[in-house]
Protein backbone atom coordinates (compact mmCIF):
# COMPACT_ATOMS: atom_id res chain seq x y z
CA UNK A 1 0.00 0.00 0.00
CA UNK A 2 1.62 3.54 -0.79
CA UNK A 3 1.54 6.17 1.85
CA UNK A 4 -1.24 8.06 -0.62
CA UNK A 5 -3.40 5.11 -0.27
CA UNK A 6 -2.89 4.96 3.03
CA UNK A 7 -3.96 8.34 4.09
CA UNK A 8 -6.71 7.80 1.68
CA UNK A 9 -7.72 4.90 3.90
CA UNK A 10 -7.49 7.08 7.00
CA UNK A 11 -9.26 9.70 5.89
CA UNK A 12 -12.41 7.41 5.44
CA UNK A 13 -14.34 7.95 8.76
CA UNK A 14 -15.20 4.24 10.21
CA UNK A 15 -18.63 3.03 10.92
CA UNK A 16 -19.63 4.07 14.29
CA UNK A 17 -20.35 0.94 16.74
CA UNK A 18 -23.86 1.41 18.16
CA UNK A 19 -26.29 -1.52 20.22
CA UNK A 20 -25.54 -2.95 23.12
CA UNK A 21 -21.64 -0.82 24.08
CA UNK A 22 -23.77 2.37 24.14
CA UNK A 23 -25.80 1.11 26.72
CA UNK A 24 -23.54 -0.83 29.44
CA UNK A 25 -22.29 2.07 31.42
CA UNK A 26 -26.21 2.47 32.45
CA UNK A 27 -26.51 -1.09 33.09
CA UNK A 28 -23.48 -1.17 35.06
CA UNK A 29 -24.80 2.02 36.95
CA UNK A 30 -28.38 0.30 37.39
CA UNK A 31 -27.86 -1.27 40.72
CA UNK A 32 -26.62 1.09 42.56
CA UNK A 33 -29.04 3.82 41.11
CA UNK A 34 -32.18 1.14 42.29
CA UNK A 35 -30.41 0.82 45.58
CA UNK A 36 -29.64 4.62 46.26
CA UNK A 37 -33.49 5.54 44.52
CA UNK A 38 -35.03 3.00 46.82
CA UNK A 39 -32.60 3.06 50.41
CA UNK A 40 -31.59 6.57 50.47
CA UNK A 41 -33.91 8.79 48.29
CA UNK A 42 -37.05 7.45 49.04
CA UNK A 43 -36.35 7.28 52.88
CA UNK A 44 -35.46 11.10 52.87
CA UNK A 45 -38.52 11.83 50.50
CA UNK A 46 -40.78 9.98 53.15
CA UNK A 47 -39.61 11.19 55.71
CA UNK A 48 -39.98 14.91 54.80
CA UNK A 49 -43.84 14.11 53.90
CA UNK A 50 -44.22 12.51 57.61
CA UNK A 51 -42.55 15.68 58.92
CA UNK A 52 -44.77 18.02 56.92
CA UNK A 53 -48.35 16.03 58.42
CA UNK A 54 -49.55 15.33 61.87
CA UNK A 55 -52.53 13.25 63.54
CA UNK A 56 -55.60 15.32 64.29
CA UNK A 57 -58.10 13.43 67.18
CA UNK A 58 -61.23 14.55 66.68
CA UNK A 59 -63.98 13.92 69.63
CA UNK A 60 -63.14 11.07 72.58
CA UNK A 61 -60.47 9.57 70.10
CA UNK A 62 -63.26 6.58 69.75
CA UNK A 63 -63.95 5.15 66.20
CA UNK A 64 -62.26 4.18 63.10
CA UNK A 65 -63.05 8.53 61.92
CA UNK A 66 -61.70 9.94 65.57
CA UNK A 67 -57.99 9.97 64.08
CA UNK A 68 -56.85 11.56 60.42
CA UNK A 69 -53.66 12.85 59.42
CA UNK A 70 -53.78 16.27 58.09
CA UNK A 71 -51.39 19.11 56.92
CA UNK A 72 -49.33 20.44 59.44
CA UNK A 73 -46.76 22.59 57.32
CA UNK A 74 -43.76 23.88 59.40
CA UNK A 75 -45.29 23.17 62.94
CA UNK A 76 -43.38 19.98 63.54
CA UNK A 77 -39.95 21.59 62.62
CA UNK A 78 -41.09 24.75 65.18
CA UNK A 79 -42.03 22.16 67.72
CA UNK A 80 -38.95 20.62 67.59
CA UNK A 81 -36.78 23.76 67.75
CA UNK A 82 -38.58 24.59 70.82
CA UNK A 83 -37.75 21.85 72.56
CA UNK A 84 -35.67 21.91 75.38
CA UNK A 85 -34.60 18.10 75.23
CA UNK A 86 -33.33 18.08 71.84
CA UNK A 87 -31.06 21.30 72.58
CA UNK A 88 -29.83 19.84 76.16
CA UNK A 89 -29.26 16.49 73.66
CA UNK A 90 -27.27 18.47 71.42
CA UNK A 91 -25.09 20.36 74.15
CA UNK A 92 -24.16 16.81 75.17
CA UNK A 93 -23.28 15.39 71.68
CA UNK A 94 -20.79 18.93 71.58
CA UNK A 95 -18.87 17.97 74.72
CA UNK A 96 -18.77 14.37 73.80
CA UNK A 97 -17.43 15.24 70.78
CA UNK A 98 -14.22 17.67 72.22
CA UNK A 99 -13.30 15.02 73.97
CA UNK A 100 -13.28 12.24 71.44
CA UNK A 101 -12.23 13.63 68.18
CA UNK A 102 -8.87 15.56 69.40
CA UNK A 103 -8.35 12.38 71.47
CA UNK A 104 -9.27 9.55 68.37
CA UNK A 105 -7.07 11.75 65.99
CA UNK A 106 -4.29 12.41 68.07
CA UNK A 107 -3.94 8.40 68.76
CA UNK A 108 -4.77 7.60 65.29
CA UNK A 109 -2.06 10.38 64.52
CA UNK A 110 0.83 9.13 66.59
CA UNK A 111 0.42 5.36 65.67
CA UNK A 112 0.63 6.40 62.53
CA UNK A 113 3.74 7.98 62.55
CA UNK A 114 5.14 5.43 64.93
CA UNK A 115 4.49 2.42 62.47
CA UNK A 116 5.96 4.62 59.25
CA UNK A 117 9.10 5.19 61.66
CA UNK A 118 12.24 2.94 60.55
CA UNK A 119 13.63 0.32 62.54
CA UNK A 120 9.78 -0.32 63.91
CA UNK A 121 9.56 -3.87 64.58
CA UNK A 122 6.14 -5.95 64.27
CA UNK A 123 4.88 -3.37 62.07
CA UNK A 124 2.08 -5.61 60.50
CA UNK A 125 1.06 -7.15 63.85
CA UNK A 126 0.99 -3.21 65.30
CA UNK A 127 -1.72 -2.68 62.65
CA UNK A 128 -3.68 -5.55 63.56
CA UNK A 129 -3.74 -4.87 67.16
CA UNK A 130 -4.95 -0.95 66.58
CA UNK A 131 -7.19 -1.79 63.93
CA UNK A 132 -9.30 -4.69 65.47
CA UNK A 133 -11.16 -2.89 68.01
CA UNK A 134 -12.62 -1.35 64.54
CA UNK A 135 -13.84 -4.50 63.45
CA UNK A 136 -16.08 -4.73 66.45
CA UNK A 137 -19.40 -3.91 66.21
CA UNK A 138 -20.52 -1.08 68.20
CA UNK A 139 -23.22 -2.63 70.45
CA UNK A 140 -20.55 -5.17 71.21
CA UNK A 141 -17.93 -2.76 72.12
CA UNK A 142 -20.09 -0.82 74.41
CA UNK A 143 -21.29 -3.98 76.03
CA UNK A 144 -18.10 -5.25 77.04
CA UNK A 145 -17.01 -1.79 78.27
CA UNK A 146 -20.32 -1.22 80.03
CA UNK A 147 -19.50 -4.83 82.16
CA UNK A 148 -15.93 -3.19 82.77
CA UNK A 149 -17.66 -0.21 84.41
CA UNK A 150 -20.42 -1.78 86.50
CA UNK A 151 -19.07 -1.83 90.10
CA UNK A 152 -20.91 -5.28 90.64
CA UNK A 153 -18.82 -7.03 87.95
CA UNK A 154 -15.98 -5.12 87.05
CA UNK A 155 -13.03 -6.50 87.39
CA UNK A 156 -11.24 -2.85 87.74
CA UNK A 157 -13.63 -2.39 90.54
CA UNK A 158 -12.65 -5.53 92.10
CA UNK A 159 -8.87 -4.40 92.11
CA UNK A 160 -9.61 -0.87 93.48
CA UNK A 161 -11.61 -2.33 96.05
CA UNK A 162 -8.85 -5.01 97.60
CA UNK A 163 -6.10 -2.45 96.91
CA UNK A 164 -8.34 -0.02 99.43
CA UNK A 165 -8.84 2.51 97.03
CA UNK A 166 -11.52 4.47 95.83
CA UNK A 167 -13.65 3.10 93.53
CA UNK A 168 -14.55 5.41 90.32
CA UNK A 169 -18.73 5.77 89.29
CA UNK A 170 -17.38 5.64 85.96
CA UNK A 171 -21.59 5.61 84.56
CA UNK A 172 -22.43 8.51 86.63
CA UNK A 173 -22.09 12.27 86.21
CA UNK A 174 -19.99 13.63 84.34
CA UNK A 175 -17.64 10.95 83.85
CA UNK A 176 -20.33 9.66 81.90
CA UNK A 177 -18.47 11.57 79.14
CA UNK A 178 -15.02 10.42 79.88
CA UNK A 179 -17.05 6.37 79.37
CA UNK A 180 -18.63 6.72 76.23
CA UNK A 181 -16.10 8.87 74.72
CA UNK A 182 -13.72 5.91 75.83
CA UNK A 183 -15.37 3.75 73.73
CA UNK A 184 -15.88 5.56 70.49
CA UNK A 185 -11.90 6.26 70.60
CA UNK A 186 -10.92 2.50 71.23
CA UNK A 187 -13.11 1.74 68.67
CA UNK A 188 -12.26 4.69 65.59
CA UNK A 189 -8.37 5.37 66.18
CA UNK A 190 -7.48 2.05 64.25
CA UNK A 191 -9.42 3.31 60.79
CA UNK A 192 -7.87 6.34 61.23
CA UNK A 193 -4.79 5.43 61.79
CA UNK A 194 -5.17 3.09 58.27
CA UNK A 195 -6.40 5.95 56.59
CA UNK A 196 -3.43 8.02 57.77
CA UNK A 197 -1.04 5.81 57.69
CA UNK A 198 -1.65 5.00 54.18
CA UNK A 199 -1.28 8.31 52.80
CA UNK A 200 2.61 8.13 54.92
CA UNK A 201 3.32 5.14 52.91
CA UNK A 202 2.55 7.01 49.51
CA UNK A 203 5.28 10.06 50.70
CA UNK A 204 8.36 9.47 48.05
CA UNK A 205 10.96 7.90 49.96
CA UNK A 206 13.57 11.13 48.48
CA UNK A 207 11.58 13.72 50.50
CA UNK A 208 13.23 11.84 53.76
CA UNK A 209 16.48 11.55 52.26
CA UNK A 210 16.58 15.00 51.40
CA UNK A 211 15.31 16.01 54.85
CA UNK A 212 18.20 13.54 56.01
CA UNK A 213 21.16 15.00 54.08
CA UNK A 214 19.45 18.44 55.60
CA UNK A 215 20.29 17.42 58.96
CA UNK A 216 16.92 16.50 60.12
CA UNK A 217 15.74 13.96 63.29
CA UNK A 218 13.09 11.65 62.89
CA UNK A 219 11.31 13.75 65.25
CA UNK A 220 11.54 16.64 62.80
CA UNK A 221 10.52 15.06 59.73
CA UNK A 222 7.51 13.54 61.28
CA UNK A 223 6.48 17.59 62.15
CA UNK A 224 7.89 19.11 59.17
CA UNK A 225 7.31 16.67 56.23
CA UNK A 226 5.03 14.21 57.10
CA UNK A 227 2.05 15.89 59.22
CA UNK A 228 1.99 19.06 56.87
CA UNK A 229 1.66 16.17 53.69
CA UNK A 230 -1.02 14.23 55.24
CA UNK A 231 -2.88 17.38 55.68
CA UNK A 232 -5.70 15.88 53.26
CA UNK A 233 -5.95 12.68 55.33
CA UNK A 234 -6.47 14.51 58.77
CA UNK A 235 -8.93 16.52 56.95
CA UNK A 236 -11.16 13.66 55.75
CA UNK A 237 -10.71 11.85 58.95
CA UNK A 238 -11.72 15.12 60.87
CA UNK A 239 -14.97 15.21 58.62
CA UNK A 240 -15.78 11.59 58.99
CA UNK A 241 -15.41 12.11 63.07
CA UNK A 242 -18.07 14.82 62.99
CA UNK A 243 -20.33 12.84 61.18
CA UNK A 244 -19.93 9.82 63.57
CA UNK A 245 -20.53 11.86 66.54
CA UNK A 246 -23.20 13.72 65.42
CA UNK A 247 -24.60 10.10 65.04
CA UNK A 248 -23.69 8.81 68.15
CA UNK A 249 -26.78 6.39 69.29
CA UNK A 250 -25.54 3.09 69.82
CA UNK A 251 -22.96 3.50 72.78
CA UNK A 252 -25.25 5.62 74.89
CA UNK A 253 -28.27 3.26 74.02
CA UNK A 254 -26.34 -0.05 75.18
CA UNK A 255 -24.90 1.45 77.97
CA UNK A 256 -28.74 3.22 79.49
CA UNK A 257 -29.85 -0.10 81.02
CA UNK A 258 -26.71 -0.72 83.40
CA UNK A 259 -26.86 3.21 84.61
CA UNK A 260 -29.76 5.93 85.53
CA UNK A 261 -27.19 8.91 84.26
CA UNK A 262 -28.66 7.99 80.61
CA UNK A 263 -32.00 9.43 79.28
CA UNK A 264 -33.72 8.01 76.71
CA UNK A 265 -32.91 11.88 75.20
CA UNK A 266 -29.72 11.97 75.67
CA UNK A 267 -28.53 12.26 72.22
CA UNK A 268 -30.62 13.63 69.35
CA UNK A 269 -31.01 10.63 67.47
CA UNK A 270 -32.00 9.01 70.89
CA UNK A 271 -34.77 11.51 71.10
CA UNK A 272 -36.05 10.49 67.66
CA UNK A 273 -36.12 7.32 68.54
CA UNK A 274 -38.14 7.74 71.85
CA UNK A 275 -40.49 9.98 69.70
CA UNK A 276 -40.82 7.43 66.98
CA UNK A 277 -40.83 4.15 69.50
CA UNK A 278 -41.68 5.66 72.64
CA UNK A 279 -44.47 7.87 72.59
CA UNK A 280 -45.39 7.19 68.93
CA UNK A 281 -45.18 10.48 67.56
CA UNK A 282 -43.91 9.93 64.50
CA UNK A 283 -44.16 13.00 62.65
CA UNK A 284 -42.41 14.90 65.29
CA UNK A 285 -39.71 12.44 65.18
CA UNK A 286 -39.28 12.64 61.39
CA UNK A 287 -39.36 16.71 61.51
CA UNK A 288 -36.32 16.43 64.29
CA UNK A 289 -34.69 13.46 62.03
CA UNK A 290 -34.78 15.97 59.25
CA UNK A 291 -33.79 18.75 61.49
CA UNK A 292 -30.19 16.44 62.46
CA UNK A 293 -29.06 15.62 58.82
CA UNK A 294 -29.82 19.58 57.80
CA UNK A 295 -27.32 20.22 60.67
CA UNK A 296 -25.24 17.82 59.42
CA UNK A 297 -24.82 19.00 56.03
CA UNK A 298 -24.55 22.23 56.92
CA UNK A 299 -21.25 21.43 59.37
CA UNK A 300 -19.76 19.41 56.84
CA UNK A 301 -20.30 21.67 54.02
CA UNK A 302 -19.21 24.19 56.00
CA UNK A 303 -16.06 22.21 56.99
CA UNK A 304 -14.91 21.72 53.31
CA UNK A 305 -15.44 24.85 52.48
CA UNK A 306 -12.89 26.21 55.41
CA UNK A 307 -10.39 23.35 54.57
CA UNK A 308 -10.59 24.57 50.60
CA UNK A 309 -9.94 28.22 51.04
CA UNK A 310 -7.39 27.08 53.88
CA UNK A 311 -5.87 24.99 51.42
CA UNK A 312 -5.68 27.48 48.53
CA UNK A 313 -4.53 29.98 50.83
CA UNK A 314 -1.60 27.47 51.70
CA UNK A 315 -0.97 26.91 47.85
CA UNK A 316 -0.86 30.48 46.57
CA UNK A 317 2.12 31.02 49.61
Amino acid sequence: MTRHTKDVAEDVPRPTRRGPRRGAPYAFLAPAIVLFLLFFALPIGYAIQLSLRTVEVQGLGLGSGARREVWAGLANYTDALADPELLDGALRVAVYGLIVVPVMLGLALVFALLLDAERVRGRRAGRLLIFLPYAIPGVIAALLWGFLYLPSVSPLHRTLDALGLPEPDLLGGNALYLALANIAVWGGTGFNMIVIHTSLRAIPAELYEAARLDGCSQLQIALRVKIPLVTPSLVLTFFFSIIATLQVFSEPTTLRPLTNSVPTTWSPLMKVYQDAFGTGDIHSAAATAVIIALVTLALSFGFLRAAGARARQGEAR
